[in-house]
């Protein structure tokens, strides 16, 4: 398969023979397993002591002729702490159980659940992240994760000279709105306000991924409007994640890289 480099000025420089890694079978079983497996939470539990640092002495019984008993007195069996005593009458108040004040929660989360112990075979993840790759190159993908480009025109893959990392931030985006043109609207990271509750739970922003920009090794390239990978870092989470075919750019390095890389 061929494909054309682009300049910065989103011009035909030349082609290029695509690495065999662009045209791999696209398995979105794969790359979902994938995802799932590389999926991360940040653990959280209270203490496994909090609500429980009481002296209170167990529950109170209930029978006849005991210490202690509350026989006919209509008291709860729940863990009770001495608050003060004059003879074998007591001022009681309750602790440890849920219902009552500074007790422990009744269903606490639990750190164990949320640690991930999926894996994947080797041979799995390599096979994933190429369907990866290759569902960037595929128009049939890429229209699919972008609904609001339906009716545009796409030429993809987007391979651009190697000039394009020597560029300062002002210049790149005049560069990329040249490459991509019309695509430019879905190109950018975008921040907005979460409709709904979720705004109160944590989530009151959605961001939008923009495009992704692939570059090699040795190369450097710093921007805080898009997504920019090494391809030695290069991932199915960078490539896949929230679907497949990211609208992506490679530089012709990273093309030629990602062909040993991937054999």
């Amino acid at each position: 398969m061929k494909a054309n480099i682009l300049t910065i000025e989103g011009k035909k420089k030349s082609s290029i023979d695509l690495p065999k890694c662009f045209t791999e079978k696209i398995r979105e079983d794969l790359i979902e397993k994938t995802i799932e497996t590389k999926k991360q939470k940040q653990p959280y539990a209270p203490s496994l002591v909090a609500g429980k640092q009481h002296s209170a002495s167990g529950k109170l019984v209930h029978k006849r002729h005991v210490w202690k008993s509350q026989y006919g007195r209509g008291m709860s069996r729940i863990p009770r702490k001495t608050m003060s005593r004059k003879g074998s009458q007591f001022t009681w108040v309750g602790a440890i159980s849920p219902n009552t004040r500074g007790g422990r929660r009744a269903h606490p989360p639990k750190a164990i659940s949320m640690i991930n112990t999926k894996k994947i075979n080797k041979k799995e993840l390599i096979f994933a992240l190429r369907s990866a790759i290759s569902a960037t190159v595929n128009p049939k993908f890429v229209f699919k994760k972008y609904f609001t480009i339906k009716d545009e025109k796409i030429d993809v893959p987007f391979i651009v000279e190697s000039k394009l990392t020597t560029l300062k931030s002002k210049q790149l985006m005049i560069s990329l709105k040249a490459i991509l043109g019309t695509l430019f609207t879905v190109a950018q990271k975008k921040k907005s306000i979460r409709a709904g509750k979720g705004k109160l739970r944590g989530r009151k922003y959605k961001k939008t991924a923009g495009v992704l920009i692939v570059i090699g090794n040795k190369e450097e390239l710093k921007s805080k409007s898009f997504d920019i990978v090494n391809v030695n870092l290069l991932g199915v989470n960078d490539l896949a994640k929230g679907g497949v075919g990211r609208l992506t750019i490679y530089t012709e390095v990273a093309v030629k890289e990602l062909g040993e890389k991937l054999k």
